[in-house]
């Protein structure tokens, strides 16, 4: 869904709720797993979609088979609602660092051209897309009163369904993510396992009900993937308060830390894999659409964790912190003993790493 590096801010000026610029946040390692999750699924959705510009239906016109309609049930427009949703949240993060708009400009513009840059290779890009509504719904919002925010959020979405939904989630989801910072869910996301326990198992009744409607009817398959997504992110909610915590983020962490660096080159390992595996893309198994998946996961995973281990952010957040933060070229890649926990406050938005300290805006 931004800050990078550690030196010190601008002077410190009290804010809404009186707390300074120079307060630390710790990192949310819910927003690193949940992020790194989400940067899965929406890999297992776009193999196909990258390696042709043919959708799930074969192209005889046969129906899909029970696998792809279980991949359309459980990952097709699941995970970019969780994107947005913590793009959203983001964008609200880096104004509280930043303290000032023309970073969030800078930040955006930078965006589109990376977003412009990947569609050469793949016209389904949806980084310039983001750009584009975070500069059109997004920076406004900065302007705005947090309740005005959050029914604004709550009409998008309502109109985007009403229009047929896809894409047209995206503003609202923004919005929905800027409105749950400001009202401090973020910094309580991990506070508790009966919350999302309970949010999650009443959007478990519309994601099956909606799932079950929009293998008849497509108008339904944006809501259910709404609701799915509500669903997958309230279950990672609870599984980090369990045992499973350590394992989540070994797995799923140093994915989101650089789920841009990651989002980007997926399209590349994808299409040098297409040749070798054969065919046409269209006409691949879910079988090998989740083997190729897998294979790009795996090769993400190492490359993310030994980087890590080195930097505190992947190089392509570094270039987007670069042209956010021209001034602070020289500082270079920041090494590991400077992350987060160790007197440097954690970035949280998609596809970035640790942030700069940040002060509470309502």
């Amino acid at each position: 869904m931004w800050p990078f590096g550690s030196g010190s801010g601008p002077a410190p000026r009290p804010d809404f709720d009186g707390m300074s610029r120079l307060s630390p946040r710790p990192r949310i390692v819910a927003l690193d797993v949940v992020r790194g999750f989400a940067l899965c699924g929406i890999l297992v959705a776009n193999v196909r979609p990258i390696a042709t510009t043919v959708g799930l239906l074969p192209p005889d016109g046969a129906p899909p088979t029970t696998a792809d309609l279980w991949l359309g049930l459980l990952v097709d427009h699941r995970f970019f609602p969780i994107f947005s949703l913590l793009f959203g949240m983001g964008f609200w993060l880096l104004y509280e660092s930043a303290g000032t708009r023309v970073v969030l400009v800078r930040r955006l513009l930078a965006l589109l051209v990376l977003g412009l840059a990947h569609r050469l290779l793949w016209d389904g890009d949806i980084l310039a897309i983001y750009a584009v509504a975070g500069l059109v719904v997004l920076l406004p919002s900065t302007w705005l009163p947090r309740r005005v925010v959050a029914v604004l959020s709550a009409a998008a979405l309502g109109l985007a369904l009403f229009l047929g939904g896809g894409i047209l989630v995206v503003p609202g989801l923004f919005l929905l993510g800027s409105a749950l910072v400001r009202y401090g869910v973020a910094d309580r996301l991990e506070s508790s396992a009966l919350v999302p326990a309970v949010v999650g198992g009443v959007a478990l009744v519309p994601a099956v009900v909606l799932g079950y409607l929009q293998a008849s009817d497509a108008r339904f398959f944006t809501s259910a993937g709404l609701a799915t997504a509500v669903v997958y992110v309230c279950l990672f909610l609870v599984l980090l308060r369990g045992p499973l915590r350590g394992f989540l983020h070994a797995l799923f962490a140093p994915l989101g830390r650089m789920a841009l660096t990651n989002y980007l080159t997926a399209t590349v390992l994808v299409l040098a894999v297409r040749p070798l595996v054969g065919g046409t893309a269209e006409d691949w198994s879910a079988a090998t659409v989740l083997g190729i998946a897998a294979g790009v996961v795996a090769v993400q995973w190492v490359w993310s964790t030994l980087w890590l281990r080195r930097f505190r952010q992947g190089p392509v957040e570094y270039v987007w912190r670069l042209a956010t933060y021209p001034k602070r070229a020289r500082q270079g890649i920041d090494r590991s003993h400077e992350r987060s926990g160790e007197g440097v406050a954690a970035e949280r938005v998609p596809g970035s790493g640790p942030d700069d300290p940040g002060s509470r805006r309502r």
